[in-house]
């Protein structure tokens, strides 16, 4: 089984706000040209103003990015900025802690990987993919998959799965 989930709400809200910005931008600069408070805007100004709201509009597009691959074999988040890979075995749990905005991978020493792809805001779609992840790591974790795996079991949190603040 293989799985990839990718963000869905920000996504359009991104593309929304990203828009909005380079229409905004490209209207103020086209405008800037016509002023009557004597102050002089040249074309270069106006390409200017029309160049940073492209470049803004793509700094709100890289909320886009975050996304999670998962196989039998492991695991590959790419959030905002950064990628990590992760065979299972490295992986302690998948969690979603109450009141987080995204879930994240538990690593050994008390370390964790936010898994940004998996946000709150997409509500069941996040659920599902929480669960999805975690089937994926507790095939992985199998005794008979694995000789050394399976001698703690993680605690599993589900966001709102149920009226105990989604502990199981």
């Amino acid at each position: 089984m293989s799985l990839e989930v990718r963000p869905r709400k920000v996504k359009r809200v991104a593309w929304a706000a990203a828009i909005l910005l380079v229409v905004l931008f490209t209207v103020v600069g086209l405008l800037l040209g016509r002023s009557d408070t004597g102050v002089i805007f040249r074309v270069s100004d106006q390409v200017a103003m029309i160049v940073l709201g492209v470049l803004m509009a793509g700094g709100i597009l890289l909320l886009t990015r975050p996304r999670v691959r998962a196989s039998s074999e492991g695991v590959e988040v790419r959030n905002v900025l950064t990628s990590h890979s992760f065979k299972w075995t490295d992986v302690l749990a998948v969690s979603f802690p109450d009141g987080a905005s995204w879930a994240r991978l538990e690593l050994p020493d008390d370390e964790y990987v936010s898994v940004m792809a998996v946000q709150a805001a997409d509500r069941e779609h996040a659920v599902a993919a929480v669960r999805a992840l975690r089937s994926l790591h507790r095939a992985a974790s199998r005794p008979d998959a694995e000789d050394d795996a399976g001698e703690e079991q993680a605690h599993e949190v589900v966001p709102g799965a149920d009226g105990d603040g989604g502990h199981r």
